[in-house]
C-alpha cells in the first residue's frame, strides 16, 4: 500500500465578510477535494493543541508523527538544512528576513516589499564578505533562499541558541537588540556576535547599489536583516525507523525541506516548483507519482495558500486553493486506486483578517481503498468537523496513515 499527503500551507481560514461569511476554502470551486471528502473519511485537526497557533516548523514535525515539544530545537537550523547549508553540532542558525527600516531603525516593511529572489541574491553576496573585528574566530555564512527569506549560520566555539530575536515581528516597532535568554557565557557571547553581524549587515545594505536602484523604481530598500528562531541541529528518530516507511517529500520551501530531511525523508525537486503563486503544482504531482514507484509515502507541500493570507489577498488565496484542487484531481486520476491513499490537510490556519497563524483546527480528508467512509460531502473547515475521524491532533494523522499502510505494530499481547 502507498500514500500521498498533500499539505496546503495555511489553507484554513476564518469566515470572511467579503465572502458572505464563507471561508476562502468554502468559497473556492473544489470538485476534487470534495470528491475526497465524499468518498473518504474526514475530520478536523489541531496541529499542536486546541487554540495554540503553530509555526510551520513545529506543525510539520507534528503532522509527521513527532512530539514537537520534545524534538524541536529552533527554526533556524531546519531552514538551513533544507537549503543545503551544512549544520554541525555547535552551529547556531537563524531564519532571517530582508526588511525595510527608517533612519531610526523603525520597521516599515518586514519583507522589503517581498523583494525578488534576484535582488536578494545580489545583496547576499556582499553580506557574506563581512568581517567581525570583535570576534574574528566566528565564521559567518549568509544565504538568501526565496524572496525576502534568508539564513544566517554562525560557527564558533562556545555558542548557545538561548538568544532572542532582532525581529520585533510588527511594523512600526524598532529593531531589537539580540539579548541572552540565559545568563551564561555562551548565550552572552552569541548575542554579542549576532549584534555585531547585524550592525555590519546594516552598514553594507544602507547605500548598496541594489537598494539605490530599488528606490529609483519606487520599491522599498532592503536595508536591514531581521533575525529570529535561533536553532541548533535537531536529533530526530528517522521516519523510516519510526514507522518502517520509505518516504520522500516534494517541497520548494527550505523550512519544509529541512523538516523532512532531518526526518530521514528523500527530498525531491519538481521542475517549476517555486514556493510562490506561479508554482507548477502539476509538476509536483507528477514528481510525487514517479517517486511513489519506489517509496511508500510521499508528502507534497504547497506554500502560496499561506502567502495570500499573510498579505490579506483573499482572491489570490481562493485561486491557490483551486490550483491545489487541480493538483489533487491529477493525483486522483493517475494513482493506482487499488493500493493508494490520498490525504489532504493544512499545517495551520492563517487568518486573512489577522494576517497571522491562528489556533483554529484545519480540515482533513483521507481517501483510499479501505477507508470507512462518512457522510461528509464537501471539503471545508466546517463540513469536515462532522466526519468520522473526529477531532484529532497533528501527530495522530501520520499514525492513522501508517495504520492504513499496514505499518503499525500491535501494542500489547
Amino acid at each position: 500500500m502507498k500514500a500521498i499527503l498533500v499539505i496546503a500551507d495555511g489553507m484554513g481560514d476564518w469566515p470572511l465578510k467579503q465572502l458572505n461569511g464563507k471561508t476562502p476554502l468554502e468559497a473556492a470551486d473544489t470538485p476534487n477535494l470534495d470528491f475526497l471528502a465524499k468518498n473518504g473519511i474526514c475530520g478536523i485537526m489541531d496541529p499542536l493543541a486546541p487554540g495554540v497557533p503553530p509555526g510551520s516548523d513545529v506543525a510539520h514535525l507534528a503532522i509527521l508523527g513527532y512530539n514537537a515539544k520534545r524534538v524541536y530545537t529552533g527554526r533556524g537550523a531546519l531552514e538551513a538544512i533544507g537549503f543545503g547549508v551544512e549544520v554541525l553540532p555547535g552551529d547556531i542558525c537563524f531564519r532571517c528576513n530582508f526588511a525595510t527600516v527608517d533612519d531610526n531603525l523603525t520597521v516599515i516593511d518586514r519583507r522589503a516589499g517581498r523583494i525578488s529572489t534576484e535582488d536578494a541574491s545580489r545583496l547576499a553576496k556582499d553580506l557574506e564578505k563581512v568581517y567581525l573585528h570583535d570576534h574574528p574566530e566566528a565564521q559567518i555564512t549568509f544565504k538568501n533562499t526565496v524572496q525576502h527569506r534568508a539564513i544566517l549560520r554562525i560557527r564558533a566555539p562556545g555558542l548557545s541558541m538561548m538568544v532572542s530575536d532582532s525581529d520585533p515581528h510588527e511594523v512600526g516597532k524598532k529593531v531589537l537588540k539580540v539579548r541572552p535568554l540565559k545568563h551564561t557565557p555562551e548565550a552572552e557571547k552569541t548575542a554579542r556576535i549576532v549584534n555585531e553581524v547585524l550592525e555590519k549587515f546594516h552598514q553594507v545594505l544602507k547605500n548598496h547599489p541594489v537598494n539605490e536602484e530599488r528606490i529609483k523604481r519606487g520599491l522599498p530598500p532592503a536595508n536591514i536583516i531581521l533575525c529570529r528562531g535561533a536553532g541548533v541541529l535537531p536529533k530526530i528518530n528517522p521516519f523510516p525507523l519510526k514507522f518502517g516507511i520509505k518516504a520522500a517529500a516534494v517541497a520548494a520551501m527550505p523550512l519544509v525541506r529541512g523538516v523532512c530531511k532531518v526526518a530521514g525523508m528523500r527530498i525531491l525537486d519538481a521542475p517549476g516548483a517555486t514556493g510562490g503563486y506561479d508554482t507548477d503544482v502539476i509538476s509536483k504531482a507528477k514528481t510525487a507519482l514517479e517517486a511513489l514507484q519506489n517509496e511508500d509515502f510521499v508528502l507534497i507541500h504547497v506554500k502560496a495558500t499561506d502567502l495570500a493570507s499573510h498579505d490579506a489577498k483573499v482572491e489570490r488565496k481562493i485561486e491557490m486553493i483551486e490550483k491545489v484542487d487541480r493538483m489533487v484531481g491529477y493525483l486522483i486520476d493517475n494513482v493506482n486506486r487499488e493500493e493508494t491513499y490520498i490525504a489532504v490537510t493544512a499545517d495551520h490556519t492563517t487568518s486573512s483578517v489577522l494576517k497571522e497563524h491562528t489556533g483554529d483546527p484545519v480540515p482533513v480528508a483521507l481517501w483510499g481503498p479501505y477507508v470507512r467512509t462518512d457522510d461528509v460531502r464537501e471539503y471545508s473547515e466546517r463540513s469536515c468537523a462532522y466526519g468520522g475521524l473526529g477531532r484529532i491532533r497533528g501527530k495522530d494523522l501520520m499514525y492513522t496513515i501508517a495504520n492504513m499502510l499496514g505499518k503499525m505494530k500491535k501494542f500489547g499481547a
